[in-house]
C-alpha cells in the first residue's frame, strides 16, 4: 500500500456521498470551492471530495467533515450565468485526509487537502460469492419497486465480478442517509461492505412495498373518485342540455348553510343541522345518503321555527265570526270566547285540546275552521279514520328507505306557523294492529305538560307543539280512557226542527242556488216547504241528507227553467212531493190508536236519538218470557228484571198471578236487524208486560225512558236531549224521563221543553198511571187462591195443556 501524502484542492460535499466509479454531477456556488474546481483544471484535473458532517455549514475547517473521501476527475466543468459553476465529477479511488489548510493562488482563496490513498483489497471466496449473489437479487428486487431506478439497473449487476465495484456500485444507487453512505465508504472490509448494502436495502424494500401498497390503494381510489368526477360533470352537462339547471352542488350547500344561519333554529336543532351539513360536504353528492340528508335537511328547515300567526284578541268579533258561521252550539262557542279572554289577558296560556263529540253531519269539521278564522291561527286538518300505524303519527326513522316524518310534523310544516289550529278529524276511528296503536302515541301529542317536547322518529329532536290549539273530533267516547282524560268533551247534540229550518235558511239554501247556478229569484223554498222535507224527508241528528234533498229540488227546478217549463220554482208544502217524491217518514206517532202491549221508547244511537218500539203479546206456556229483535246482554237483563217486577207486583196491578202457570210472554223489538242494547228501557218493559196481561192500552202519544230496578224505582239514563229531540221530531206529546234527570232539563232548548210536556217520574207506579188509558186497580190474593192456582206438584202437565 502506497502511504505517500499527496496535496489535491478540496471539494466539501453537502448531503452526498461519491463512491469510486461514480459519475456525478455537482453544482458548486461556494468560492473557495469555485477556486479549488479551476485549481484542479488548471492541473491535472485531480480533486478530493469530502463530505460535510453539517451540510448547513458555509465554511467547514477540519472538524466538519467526515476523514475519509474520494479522489475524483473533473470530467466537465460549465460556469452558469449566476456565478454557480456545473461540474460532471469521477469518483477513483477512496482515500483518507490527513492534513487540511487554506491556500490563496491565482484562482482565489480555497482549502488544501493532504491525502492518503486507500488501496482497494481484492477478496475472494465462496463466501463473497455467496454474498455477492445475494446483493444482485436483492437490488434486483430493490429497483424494480424503486422508481428512481432504470428496470435493467440490476441486470447491469451481473456483470460486475469485482466485489468492492459492486459494493460501491449498489451503495452509489441505494436511497440511504449521508452517514450510512458514509459508513459504507469508510468500511475498509469489502465483505462488510457488502452486508451493510444488503442489510440497508432489506430495511428499504419494506418501506418501498409498503409505499407500493398505499400507492396502489390511491391509484384505485383516485381512478374511482375520477371516474365518477367525470360521470357527474357529464349527467350535469345533460341535465343543463335539459334544462335541469347547473346542478351546482357547491351552490345547494351555500343555500344550506344560509338557510341555518338564518332560520331561529334550537340550539339542539342547529347542532343537529349543522352536524348533517359537514357529514353532506364530505359526500359524494349522487350518493344514497347524501340523499336521506338532504331530505332531512329539507324537512328541518321547513318547520315553522319562530313563525307564530298574531293571535286575535277582540271577543266580540270572534263572536260576530262564530256566529255567521254556525247557528246554535253556544256551548262551544261559550268556550272558544272563554278561551280567548283569558288569551287576551295573560298572553300565556297554552293551547287547548278541545274534544267535540256528536252525530254525523251537525258541525264538527266546520266548526274547527271557524274556530280558526275566529282566533286568527292557520287551520290543518287531518283525518285519523282508519290509521292505524303509530308511524303516520310520529313517523319513520331515517333508518329505513322512503321514511318520512309523521303527520303531525309534516302538517305543522304545511301550516308555516307553529300555533295553528290543529284538527284530529274522526279520532275514535283509531285502528289497531301489529304495526302499534296510534291511539297511544297520540297520549304525548295531546298532553299539554308533555307536548313542548314531542319528539318525532324522524327528526329525532324536540318540537314545541305547546302554542298549537288541538280540536278533535268523534261521533262517539269509544275511545281509550288515558286519551279521553287528556281531552276537553263538548257534546254536541243533533238540532232541533227549529234549528235545521234556522240553518236552512242561512246557508244551505243558498248554497245550493249558488252550487246549481241558480239566481235567488229562480228558485224559492217556503218555510212550510222546508219543514215538510225535514218532518217526512229526513230523520237524522244533523243536516246533511237535509242539504242533499235541497239539492235534489234544486236540480229538478233548473231542469224545469232550462226545458222552458217555468221561469222560476217555488217549491212549498203543497207541491214539494212533485219535486221530493214520495215521503220516506210518517211524522207523527207511530200508531194511530191506543194499543195493547205497544209502548214507545227512546233510544240513544251514535247518529241521534230514535224511537224504539216495544211489542209484547201473551201465547199459551208456563209462565216463560222469550225476549227478540238482535237484543244485546244488557237490554236481555232488562227485560228478566222488569217481569221479575210484574211478576212480584202482580196482584197490584190487578193481575191474577195465577195467569204466569199458563201463558208466556214474547218480547220484539222491531227492526230486527239493529243491534240494540243497554238498560233505558226498563220502564217500557214493564209497561209493555202490564198492558199485555191486563189488556190495558198503552197511549199513543207518549214515549218513555228510564232503568228499571226490581224495587220498581226509576234510575237515571244518559243522552236525554238526543232523546227529547227524537220524540219531538216522531210527534210524541208527552215524555216520562227518570226523575233524577230533572238537573239536566236546563240544557234542553226552549222549543223543546215547550213542544213536550216532559213528566219526571221516580216509580214504575207513576209510570203506568201515566202511561196507562185506565189506572191499574189492584186486586185481592190470598195464599189460599195461590195454592188452587199451582198446577199439581209432579204432575208432568203444565198449566197451558190442561187448560
Amino acid at each position: 500500500m502506497d502511504m505517500s501524502v499527496n496535496l489535491l484542492p478540496l471539494l466539501p460535499l453537502r448531503d452526498i456521498v461519491v463512491f469510486p466509479g461514480m459519475v456525478v454531477p455537482l453544482f458548486v456556488g461556494r468560492e473557495k470551492s469555485v477556486a479549488a474546481l479551476e485549481a484542479a483544471m488548471a492541473g491535472d484535473k485531480d480533486i478530493f471530495l469530502l463530505a460535510q458532517l453539517d451540510p448547513a455549514c458555509d465554511d467547514p475547517d477540519r472538524d466538519d467533515l467526515y476523514e475519509t473521501g474520494v479522489i475524483a476527475s473533473v470530467l466537465q466543468l460549465l460556469k452558469l450565468p449566476d456565478g454557480t459553476v456545473r461540474v460532471l465529477v469521477e469518483g477513483q479511488e477512496r482515500a483518507r485526509l490527513e492534513t487540511l489548510r487554506t491556500e490563496h493562488g491565482e484562482e482565489g482563496e480555497m482549502l488544501v487537502a493532504g491525502i492518503e490513498a486507500i488501496d482497494s483489497v481484492e477478496v475472494e471466496g465462496t463466501e463473497t460469492a455467496a454474498m455477492m449473489r445475494s446483493v444482485v437479487d436483492q437490488f434486483t428486487e430493490y429497483a424494480k419497486l424503486n422508481k428512481k431506478l432504470s428496470q435493467d439497473a440490476g441486470e447491469n449487476l451481473a456483470d460486475i465480478e469485482d466485489a468492492a465495484k459492486l459494493a460501491d456500485t449498489v451503495a452509489a444507487q441505494i436511497s440511504a442517509k449521508v452517514a450510512d453512505k458514509q459508513a459504507v465508504l469508510s468500511e475498509p472490509d469489502t465483505l462488510k461492505r457488502l452486508e451493510m448494502v444488503y442489510s440497508f436495502m432489506e430495511g428499504e424494500l419494506g418501506v418501498l412495498q409498503v409505499e407500493r401498497k398505499i400507492r396502489g390503494r390511491v391509484k384505485r381510489q383516485m381512478e374511482k373518485t375520477q371516474r365518477e368526477y367525470y360521470l357527474n360533470e357529464q349527467l350535469k352537462a345533460i341535465q343543463s342540455e335539459l334544462g335541469g339547471g347547473d346542478g351546482d352542488e357547491v351552490n345547494e350547500l351555500q343555500e344550506l348553510a344560509e338557510k341555518i344561519e338564518k332560520t331561529k333554529l334550537s340550539k339542539e336543532a342547529r347542532e343537529k343541522a349543522t352536524a348533517e351539513l359537514k357529514k353532506l360536504r364530505a359526500m359524494q353528492p349522487m350518493s344514497a345518503e347524501a340523499t336521506v340528508i338532504r331530505n332531512y335537511l329539507d324537512v328541518l328547515l321547513g318547520l315553522p321555527w319562530g313563525k307564530k300567526s298574531k293571535l286575535k284578541r277582540d271577543i266580540s268579533e270572534a263572536q260576530e265570526v262564530l256566529d255567521a258561521d254556525h247557528y246554535a252550539l253556544d256551548k262551544v262557542k261559550d268556550r272558544i270566547i272563554e278561551y280567548l279572554a283569558v288569551q287576551a289577558r295573560t298572553n300565556k296560556l297554552k293551547g287547548p285540546i278541545l274534544c267535540l263529540v256528536g252525530p254525523p253531519g251537525v258541525g264538527k269539521t266546520s266548526l274547527g275552521k271557524s274556530i280558526a278564522k275566529a282566533t286568527g291561527r292557520e287551520f290543518v286538518r287531518q283525518s285519523l279514520g282508519g290509521v292505524r300505524d303509530e308511524a303516520e303519527i310520529r313517523g319513520h326513522r331515517r333508518t329505513y328507505i322512503g321514511s318520512l316524518p309523521g303527520k303531525i310534523v309534516t302538517n305543522l310544516r304545511k301550516a308555516g306557523k307553529s300555533n295553528p289550529l290543529f284538527l284530529l278529524d274522526e279520532i275514535d276511528k283509531l285502528g289497531q294492529d301489529f304495526r302499534g296503536d296510534p291511539a297511544s302515541a297520540l297520549l304525548e301529542v295531546l298532553d299539554p305538560e308533555q307536548n313542548a317536547k314531542f319528539q318525532d322518529h324522524y327528526l329525532e329532536l324536540d318540537i314545541d307543539l305547546s302554542d298549537v290549539m288541538f280540536v278533535c273530533t268523534a261521533n262517539s267516547l269509544n275511545l281509550p280512557q288515558p286519551l279521553l282524560d287528556r281531552m276537553e268533551i263538548i257534546r254536541l247534540e243533533g238540532y232541533t226542527e227549529d234549528e235545521k229550518v234556522e240553518i236552512a235558511e242561512r246557508h244551505l239554501v243558498h248554497k245550493q242556488v249558488e252550487a246549481h247556478g241558480l239566481t235567488e229569484n229562480e228558485f224559492t223554498l217556503t218555510q212550510d216547504g222546508l219543514r215538510d222535507l225535514i218532518r217526512y224527508y229526513t230523520r237524522e241528528a244533523g243536516v246533511r241528507t237535509l242539504e242533499r234533498e235541497i239539492a235534489r229540488l234544486a236540480r229538478k227546478s233548473l231542469r224545469q227553467i232550462l226545458e222552458g217549463k217555468a221561469t222560476q220554482v217555488v217549491v212549498s208544502s203543497e207541491n214539494l212531493d212533485q219535486y221530493a217524491g214520495v215521503r220516506k217518514f210518517r211524522h207523527g206517532i207511530g200508531e194511530e190508536e191506543h194499543q195493547v202491549g205497544a209502548v214507545t221508547g227512546l233510544a240513544w244511537t251514535e247518529v241521534g236519538g230514535e224511537l224504539l218500539t216495544i211489542e209484547s203479546v201473551t201465547v199459551p206456556g208456563k209462565g216463560a218470557i222469550k225476549a227478540t229483535g238482535k237484543l244485546g246482554e244488557v237490554m236481555n237483563e232488562s227485560i228478566q228484571t222488569a217481569f221479575s217486577f210484574v211478576r212480584a207486583r202482580s196482584p197490584a196491578y190487578g193481575i191474577k198471578p195465577s195467569v204466569f202457570y199458563k201463558k208466556d210472554i214474547h218480547i220484539h223489538m222491531p227492526e230486527g236487524a239493529v243491534p240494540k242494547d243497554g238498560p233505558s228501557a226498563g220502564i217500557g218493559m214493564v209497561t209493555s208486560i202490564v198492558s199485555t196481561l191486563t189488556g190495558n192500552p198503552v197511549r199513543k202519544d207518549i214515549a218513555m225512558t228510564g232503568e228499571v230496578t226490581l224495587r220498581g224505582r226509576v234510575l237515571p239514563i244518559g243522552g236525554l236531549k238526543e232523546k227529547l229531540l227524537a220524540a219531538l221530531r216522531g210527534g210524541i206529546t208527552t215524555v216520562l224521563i227518570p226523575e233524577e234527570n230533572r238537573k239536566d232539563l236546563a240544557e234542553i232548548p226552549e222549543n223543546v221543553k215547550q213542544g213536550l210536556e216532559i213528566i219526571p217520574v221516580a216509580h214504575v207506579d207513576e209510570v203506568l198511571a201515566k202511561a196507562l188509558m185506565e189506572p191499574p186497580t189492584a186486586i185481592e190474593w190470598t195464599e189460599a187462591d195461590e195454592l188452587a192456582a199451582a198446577p199439581p206438584p209432579h204432575s208432568g202437565v203444565s198449566g197451558a195443556t190442561a187448560h
